[in-house]
């Protein structure tokens, strides 16, 4: 209980078994064969929503929390209605879903897997939570889908890029809008090779998690490709806050360019202190030293100021988009809270309003019948074009940002420029791609 913000909750149910994996209502368990976990009975039905409140992308969860409450407020009919009007699906009428009232409770991850795994049980068990949705960290998201797998739940993931959530530990009950680790790396060769050409030798600081491995292994891959050499990878820890110690040794490296596979506050020290080490100063192999971000945010962007100026990376979404689904929901967003959205808040939001217009669509909250409604739906009106989840993997597949540090920004939030809309056919893979080998999507599970 101690994860979840009770002044928020919605209606509460109660009867949880113990056992082994996540328990289900008794009300539940011994009703007719097409019951499922948490099946709502009464009026509202609640979502759970999963995010970092507190460690290293507390930032990220911060504003995630704020895009969750305006979905619910639009699924409920305040507000101006966001996206709900730009969406290609018509589905969603501003009564709630499938006329129910939309309540929720939250939960803070910690950034940490098992801190995710108890948030979300307590979410389902307690609170009758019949979708989880959040997180920042693949590690998280991977450990969350599985939980809900096992509950019979459905997940919609938040801020996950490694490959491993829709490769190696896909589920069927899980779904990711957010792009991954192997798009970024094909968005960004091209644009790296066009502005540092294809002779680099490069040094990947990762963080020594599985977010950090794969964006690791597509960033090498696809520079390895187009000529650059490798010259060294290094860990860090997640919990790392000083880098120092690991910036020192790229100056003797003779690596010319850094590649900082990190995120939120990681990424935020290990740049700063990469430029008070005057890198982006030096000359390496006859070439300007530069410096490179995989994954960018504008909260990181914000956090890291006049470090970030004329550094490329990729993103999943920009509040600068012209499309009208972008432009309606910073226009929304902006109006509520005063400042533009973040990636991580376009991507929770969007993944609560596809959760309630699969269940509008599917005629029911069944997790079995959900995962058919979102199994190869294409859909437009969500930012960065049209849009398909494959039924395969349950990966979203959409056009994809490279962006670079603006370097005379307007404000403080105009800190990141696009440099290029990669369109989706660039970054789509096969299934059997190896930078996602293993692991089976299996069957979707009702639970009860």
């Amino acid at each position: 209980m101690s994860n979840n913000d009770v002044t928020r909750r919605g209606l509460l149910k109660s009867g949880a078994l113990a056992g082994a994996g996540v328990a289900l209502p008794t009300i539940f368990t011994a009703s007719s064969a097409s019951a499922f976990t948490n099946e709502p009975t009464g009026s509202t039905v609640t979502l759970g929503f999963n995010v970092p409140q507190t460690g290293p992308y507390a930032d990220e969860g911060a504003d995630e929390l704020r895009a969750y409450e305006l979905a619910v407020e639009h699924l409920n009919g305040g507000g101006d209605g966001g996206m709900m009007s730009t969406f290609s699906s018509k589905a969603l009428d501003g009564t709630g879903i499938l006329g129910k009232k939309v309540e929720y409770v939250t939960g803070d991850t910690q950034t940490k897997s098992d801190a995710a795994r108890a948030s979300a049980k307590s979410m389902i068990e307690k609170d009758g939570a019949v979708m989880i949705t959040g997180g920042s960290s693949s590690g998280v998201a991977v450990a969350v889908q599985a939980l809900c797998q096992e509950a019979g739940v459905i997940f919609m993931a938040g801020l996950t890029h490694s490959n491993d959530t829709t490769g190696k530990d896909k589920r069927a009950n899980g779904f990711r809008h957010f792009f991954n680790s192997y798009m970024s790396g094909a968005a960004l060769a091209p644009v790296l090779a066009a502005n540092y050409g294809t002779d680099r030798k490069a040094y990947h600081l990762t963080a020594d998690y599985n977010w950090g491995y794969t964006t690791e292994e597509a960033i090498r891959s696809s520079t390895e490709a187009m000529g650059w050499e490798t010259v060294a990878a290094v860990k860090t820890p997640l919990t790392q806050t000083d880098f120092s110690s690991y910036i020192a040794p790229v100056l003797q490296s003779g690596a010319d360019t850094l590649v900082l596979n990190h995120y939120g506050g990681n990424m935020v020290n290990s740049l700063t202190n990469a430029v008070q080490f005057g890198l982006r100063d030096k000359q390496v192999n006859g070439k300007d030293f530069q410096i490179i971000v995989p994954l960018y945010s504008r909260l990181m962007a914000k956090g890291a100021g006049a470090n970030v100026k004329g550094i490329f990376g990729s993103t999943n979404w920009h509040w600068s988009l012209q499309d009208d689904g972008s432009k309606a929901f910073v226009k929304s967003f902006g109006t509520k809270y005063g400042f533009p959205p973040s990636q991580a808040a376009h991507t929770c939001y969007v993944q609560t309003l596809l959760y309630a217009d699969a269940v509008q669509r599917a005629g029911t909250f069944e997790p079995c019948a959900v995962v058919e409604a979102l199994e190869g739906y294409e859909f437009d009106g969500l930012g960065n074009g049209k849009t398909l989840y494959r039924a395969e993997d349950h990966q979203c597949f959409k056009d994809v940002l490279v962006v670079k540090g603006k370097e005379n920004p307007t404000s403080e939030f105009d800190l990141l420029e696009i440099v290029e809309v990669t369109p989706v056919a660039q970054v789509t893979y096969p299934p059997d791609h190896p930078q996602f080998a293993g692991g089976a999507l299996g069957t979707c599970n009702n639970g009860g």
